[in-house]
């Protein structure tokens, strides 16, 4: 299961990289993206974040926590779709500051972490941890947070591509992760009966329970 996660990242991380790179996306970087008071400049270094973290938070210092699990890593977010939330503010601050370098070098940046990690990922043991910085004291075992990286790809590579009138998705491995990943983060917030309502009596979905993110 390692090496197929590792591979759906990287395939994932490799269309995002492209993504990033095209001169549409250059000339839209100011316009505003399919996501509300969200600029393509703040959505793309949303999505190269994606590739950076994974290298940063592989070089943060690890202290032997109990490791969150992915699906968690989702369920317990609070305010996802709530635009003044804690956790979107938090989000577009860290996406703005990555965006600032300016399309050519979050380009240049991405496909860097890229290439890196292409060949660092295949060294790394089963039971390896990062560390997660933007949740001081948390850690992840880099398999699990590599699936967050998927959902997080699938997610943004399809907002940046409509955002800039691209046709381009993640791969069916990733897209596969992302699913599992926000389903059972769906079961593990709001029930299976909930959950069953939304898959098969969506009159009933009270809840929006497949709505995660």
């Amino acid at each position: 299961m390692t090496t197929e996660i590792r591979k759906a990242y990287l395939l994932a991380a490799e269309q995002a990289v492209q993504l990033l790179a095209t001169e549409e996306l250059a000339r839209r970087w100011e316009k505003e993206s399919v996501l509300p008071g969200m600029s393509v400049g703040g959505l793309a270094g949303h999505l190269a974040r994606s590739v950076l973290q994974v290298e940063w938070f592989l070089d943060g210092q690890v202290v032997g926590a109990e490791p969150v699990h992915p699906v968690h890593y989702y369920a317990r977010l609070v305010g996802t779709s709530v635009h003044e939330s804690a956790l979107n503010v938090g989000v577009r601050a860290r996406s703005e500051e990555t965006a600032a370098a300016g399309p050519t070098a979050v380009a240049e940046q991405a496909q860097a972490a890229w290439q890196r990690l292409a060949d660092r990922l295949d060294k790394e043991p089963r039971d390896r941890r990062v560390a997660i910085l933007h949740r001081p004291g948390e850690e992840m075992l880099l398999d699990g947070y590599l699936q967050t990286r998927c959902v997080e790809l699938a997610v943004h590579l399809d907002d940046l591509a409509l955002s800039v009138g691209a046709r381009r998705s993640a791969p069916e491995a990733a897209l596969a992760i992302a699913v599992d990943v926000l389903v059972a983060a769906a079961r593990e917030r709001h029930g299976d009966q909930a959950v069953m309502y939304a898959l098969a009596r969506r009159e009933r979905d009270v809840a929006e329970a497949l709505r995660v993110l």
